[in-house]
């Protein structure tokens, strides 16, 4: 089908409800626009626009809403006249729609000769448009695989009822008084979504870090947002699950410096509400990153840990795979620390500079909404110069009358090679079962809590460190 007859029809084409008059509220007619972003893919919209109404009844058709709008939370706030119905229209305008909606009735057939340039034209009976279209013409049959061929297209009198070019929610008034006013439509759509992404930087002695976060916003509603307010909300909002979806860096650290262009933030009911200065235009099939902070210097630890195993407290192992040691980062969120500020979830990069000077990434992990005043741990990988033997030197068990073991006793012979060129400190901790006690050690351990004894391992430069201990464990009734 032509571009100009297409255009023809639709300029041609009136919907109506009836004898009631529709009047289309498009986008020309907007004032503001705010968009309020949950985690999850659900957004608020509000979209202000100057709305005029007949006396009586009559249609208001709002064009260019979410394609995923979610109709039934749809809101026109501080109308004055009575709102009696609406209906989303997301039946779009297609030539494969047309010819659906035309079945039956008739079109133009317009054929252009190869070899002459001359164009006819007859009427058409449109039988079917299931892949392709069926067409009686002049009491024959024609079947097209496409639409149209490459000489000919497809002329309609009139555009189908109920077949919109764009998203549209239309809304059935009643109003006292023909007047104009500016009102807000507020509605839940989904295809909205944010998360927070981060960029560290580690210090050279691994001490301290500069840190970096961003709001990264995706739209795939079906929508475009221009000039529009935007607020993005941390926190799990609880939904009635639903599928909405059409077709269609080591010193004192320094205070936090937030950038002049970050988010403002504040407290909202058991959430946090971030708001982003100035005004954003987010396009359909878009993904756009604004700042969310910059806080230059944070003290920071960088953390060697082996973790092993309960069961083996309980079972005869013998001598246990080496392990690497993993590197885990953690700092303080505190105003003190150069940060103190909540932290949506998201997912944190980390770099550090190699002796070229050039940024290398270290790994990466994601981290939970965090509040003011906690503590951030990162697991960014496996050290590949430090590892942890453990042997089991002695197992025994002592049985109760009835058969079944009352407890088991373990010995251990843990050693820690270190690689690297520097001295290192290695956290071994052992999870324990059941009632536990460490009878004898070499070193003294650390009880973290009831299920936790760490030892903490200082290894020298590529050298080896080690320790023994026994523990006997006890069944908890």
């Amino acid at each position: 089908m032509g571009r100009t007859a297409l255009a023809a029809a639709v300029a041609a084409a009136v919907v109506s409800s009836g004898a009631m008059a529709d009047t289309t509220v498009s986008p020309d007619a907007r004032k503001d626009l705010g968009l309020t972003v949950y985690n999850g893919g659900t957004a608020l919209v509000r979209d202000t626009r100057t709305v005029s109404v007949s006396a009586g009844r009559s249609v208001l058709s709002f064009t260019d809403v979410a394609a995923q709008i979610q109709p039934e939370t749809a809101l026109l706030k501080g109308a004055p006249f009575e709102v009696l119905q609406q209906n989303f229209d997301f039946d779009l305008l297609s030539p494969q729609k047309l010819l659906e909606k035309a079945v039956g009735g008739t079109v133009q057939l317009y054929r252009i000769n190869p070899a002459s340039g001359e164009e006819t034209h007859e009427t058409a009976t449109v039988l079917g448009a299931n892949n392709g279209v069926v067409l009686e013409v002049n009491g024959h049959i024609e079947a097209m695989d496409g639409v149209t061929g490459p000489n000919t297209r497809l002329v309609f009198d009139r555009l189908p009822p109920g077949l919109r070019s764009r998203p549209t929610l239309s809304m059935t008034v009643d109003s006292k008084a023909a007047r104009s006013d500016d009102l807000m439509l507020t509605y839940l759509t989904g295809g909205l979504s944010w998360k927070a992404d981060y960029v560290a930087n580690l210090a050279p002695d691994d001490k301290s870090l500069s840190l970096q976060g961003w709001i990264t916003v995706t739209n795939t509603s079906g929508a475009d947002y221009d000039d529009a307010s935007l607020q993005v909300v941390a926190g799990q909002v609880n939904r009635v699950s639903q599928n909405y979806r059409r077709d269609m860096a080591a010193s004192a650290p320094a205070p936090m410096a937030k950038m002049a262009s970050a988010p403002s933030e504040e407290s909202f009911f058991d959430y946090h509400l971030y708001t982003v200065p100035g005004r954003i235009t987010l396009a359909d099939n878009q993904t756009k990153q604004l700042a969310l902070l910059e806080a230059p210097r944070i003290a920071g630890k960088r953390i060697l840990e082996s973790r092993g195993n309960g069961y083996w407290y309980w079972s005869r192992v013998g001598e246990i795979q080496p392990d690497h040691a993993s590197i885990t980062l953690k700092f303080e969120n505190r105003e003190a620390n150069g940060l103190g500020m909540p932290l949506p979830g998201g997912v944190i990069r980390v770099y550090k500079e190699d002796s070229r000077g050039q940024a290398q990434f270290v790994g990466e992990d994601n981290i939970d909404h965090t509040p003011k005043n906690e503590e951030v741990t990162l697991d960014l990988g496996q050290a590949f110069d430090v590892t942890v033997l453990r042997k089991q030197t002695d197992f025994r068990q002592t049985p109760k009358q009835d058969g079944q073991i009352a407890e088991t006793t373990t010995s251990w012979q843990v050693s820690v090679k270190n690689g690297k060129k520097e001295a290192v400190d290695v956290r071994v901790v052992e999870p324990m079962q059941g009632d536990w006690t460490v009878t004898q050690e070499s070193q003294p351990h650390v009880k973290e809590s009831s299920t936790e004894a760490v030892w903490t391992v200082k290894v020298p430069a590529e050298g080896e460190s080690g320790f023994t201990y026994t523990v006997v464990t006890r069944r908890v009734p």
